[in-house]
């Protein structure tokens, strides 16, 4: 499978760091969003990326300016009518994707996949405003997108075997990335335990039995986390932990997910984690811990 021209709409955190690793793998990247300034935020921060890592010896300028040449910003999805796959990557809100998919429909030839890289929604709902709902997958990857070998891939009820196929193909060499297959469930399979495991901890925290600070030393020392539950959900967003919650508690109706209060506390004061400098920890602008 050959694939040289990728199209990403969303210029987000999860739209800049699948941009970005797809541009690495020397592919062309087609930007979309229909706000000219986030497109150039968007790419900015790309950019502060590869410094960083220029930094930690892991890139070279050189590198970085392939990446970036391998960037195109656009703000109309018309315009990705060349591209050979395309990722959608917005806010998990469906009436905007199922929107999006639209146009994608019309814009895209009919080979063409279309990917949703959801954490909750269903790509069956996707799927039925195009007229290629066999053409239609999910790609979750996982935060951060550069460092984490795992994407899954979602089928929805018209997903085909060949669309599975020249995905699991793309996420496995053309990305390098394992790719697990899931069939549609709201939060698939790493959201929806993520997600539980952190709501836990925070009714830890609530119940007096430990320190957010001993609590994420408790989990990634005896357990060999990269990072405890509480600084895990500051560097996913805790309006987008929140969000995923919610959402898997209406669609599920069990009490398990059902959010922490003091998690809707930290939402409503705006401590939404590393992407507002504060949450259950403080970060700087280039997301460490202070």
């Amino acid at each position: 499978m050959t694939v040289r021209k990728a199209g990403v709409i969303g210029i987000g955190t999860m739209g800049q760091g699948i941009a970005e690793m797809l541009a690495f793998k020397g592919l062309d990247v087609y930007l979309v969003d229909q706000c000219a300034d986030k497109l150039a935020a968007g790419i900015s921060q790309i950019e502060l990326s590869l410094d960083k890592q220029i930094e930690k010896w892991a890139l070279t300028q050189a590198e970085k300016k392939q990446v970036l040449n391998r960037l195109h910003p656009l703000e109309r999805i018309e315009e990705l009518a060349q591209c050979e796959f395309v990722i959608e990557t917005v806010t998990e809100d469906l009436e905007a994707k199922k929107e999006i998919f639209e146009k994608l429909d019309r814009a895209c030839g009919p080979e063409v996949i279309l990917a949703s890289n959801t954490s909750t929604l269903s790509l069956t709902e996707l799927a039925s405003v195009t007229a290629r709902p066999e053409r239609v997958i999910g790609m979750h990857f996982v935060y951060p997108v550069y460092k984490i070998d795992l994407v899954e891939i979602v089928r929805g009820l018209q997903t085909s075997d060949a669309t599975f196929e020249r995905t699991k193909q793309f996420i496995e060499v053309v990305t390098n990335k394992k790719g697990v297959m899931v069939f549609e469930s709201p939060g698939f399979v790493t959201t929806r335990l993520i997600c539980l495991f952190i709501n836990e901890a925070l009714h830890v925290l609530e119940e007096g039995v430990a320190s957010v600070e001993d609590i994420d030393s408790a989990m990634r020392i005896g357990y060999s986390f990269q990072h405890g539950p509480f600084e895990m959900a500051d560097r996913f967003g805790l309006d987008s932990v929140l969000a995923a919650l919610e959402r898997m508690f209406r669609e599920y109706g069990e009490l398990k997910y059902r959010p922490s209060i003091v998690l809707k506390k930290m939402v409503r004061a705006g401590h939404l984690g590393v992407k507002t400098g504060i949450g259950f920890f403080k970060y700087d602008k280039d997301g460490d811990r202070t």
